[in-house]
């Protein structure tokens, strides 16, 4: 799993590389020391796993953790044990009241990886035909294979097909879990696309079919190629 630490206290920040480091399934991308460093990050790359402080400069935790659409899987890590209940309110998998074990780290990573492979385990697009996309109070039936991409657009997602486009309810997350597999592949923080209607690939750009040109992002593109080429 990515992931980035979001604290601005050095003895911290070490104490979770550390722990981060000894846990093989644990890929650090990031650390930040305030909320707004990892806002700029977040609005381009993608993660599975934040581990954030509540105290921080610039803006609280907690506020920096409501302003982003789409987070990943959250861990708070604080001294302070007033604000767990809020924590739980915006749905963080676990709360470490500093100073936590290894231990107690470890239960923590427990929980991400049973909400982490829930999520991998519905990815098996092959055997998906057809989809029902929730759009306002209508649920519009769409064929898999029409679609050409999917893009996050503030509060809701764009499914976009041939001659038109449907405006979701749903995050993007939720198309990355019901469609991640072998025909679908985000490819930015932003975008997820049908490989079957690739053109060509160009630089950073993936050029599909019917013009449209779509960026790779650098947290994505690595793993993409080596998956399609």
């Amino acid at each position: 799993m990515r992931c980035i630490i979001v604290e601005d206290q050095p003895p911290a920040q070490r104490i979770l590389k550390k722990f981060i480091q000894d846990v093989p399934t644990l890929e650090l991308v990031e650390l930040f020391s305030d909320g707004l460093s990892a806002l700029e990050f977040l609005n381009e790359e993608s993660v599975d796993l934040m581990f954030l402080d509540i105290h921080l400069p610039k803006i609280n935790g907690l506020d920096f953790l409501k302003s982003i659409p789409d987070p990943p899987h959250v861990i708070l890590t604080t001294a302070f044990s007033e604000y767990a209940l809020e924590g739980y309110d915006l749905n963080v998998v676990d709360y470490l009241l500093k100073p936590f074990s290894f231990q107690r780290f470890l239960q923590a990573i427990n929980k991400v990886n049973g909400k982490h492979e829930q999520i991998v385990f519905k990815n098996d697009s092959a055997s998906l035909t057809e989809i029902y996309v929730k759009s306002s109070h209508e649920h519009i039936k769409v064929l898999v294979n029409d679609i050409f991409k999917i893009t996050s657009d503030s509060d809701y997602t764009e499914i976009h097909l041939e001659d038109k486009k449907i405006l979701s309810n749903e995050s993007l997350r939720h198309w990355v879990e019901v469609l991640g597999g072998n025909q679908f592949y985000q490819i930015h923080k932003s975008h997820i696309i049908n490989t079957k209607k690739i053109d060509r690939i160009s630089g950073n750009l993936v050029l599909l079919i019917n013009g449209a040109k779509i960026p790779m992002g650098r947290a994505y593109k690595d793993s993409f190629l080596k998956s399609i080429l």
